[in-house]
């Protein structure tokens, strides 16, 4: 799996860890930031949507303060299905039932291990289709 993350100063730490542990079997491609200067969290948003709006990227994961913002920003673009997730089970749901192509996390909101399990899941989690695709299409 193709996969583009991007973060602002807030997710240094833990970007660094998701690619040393659970992203370390997948091709991830690395839109920074790599320092903890601040930024502006949507500029890495917009990055990392326009890579899956692209073709260049299947799924997105992006880290700020909350996962709010990023969120917010990358909904922004055409056929982005991003969701915030602050448990395995939410993450779980937003493949299952909403085909989320783009996961929030807020390294100020989420330990390690509690990233790492949700990243996990929800990599590992297909989009169960079905009545779904009707109301993800109508997501636009």
């Amino acid at each position: 799996m193709r996969i583009a993350i991007g973060n602002d100063h807030t997710g240094v730490e833990l970007k660094k860890r998701l690619l040393t542990s659970v992203l370390a079997p997948h091709d991830v491609t690395d839109l920074g930031v790599h320092a903890t200067d601040s930024v502006d969290y949507p500029d890495q948003a917009h990055l990392v949507a326009e890579r899956i709006a692209a073709g260049q990227a299947d799924r997105g994961i992006l880290i700020c303060g909350t996962g709010i913002g990023m969120a917010m920003a990358a909904d922004k673009h055409p056929g982005i299905r991003a969701a915030r997730c602050d448990e395995p089970f939410s993450a779980e749901l937003s493949r299952l039932h909403n085909d989320a192509n783009v996961l929030c996390l807020g390294a100020r909101m989420l330990g390690i291990e509690m990233a790492e399990r949700i990243v996990e899941v929800w990599l590992a989690t297909p989009f169960s289709g079905g009545r779904h695709t009707r109301r993800v299409e109508k997501i636009g």
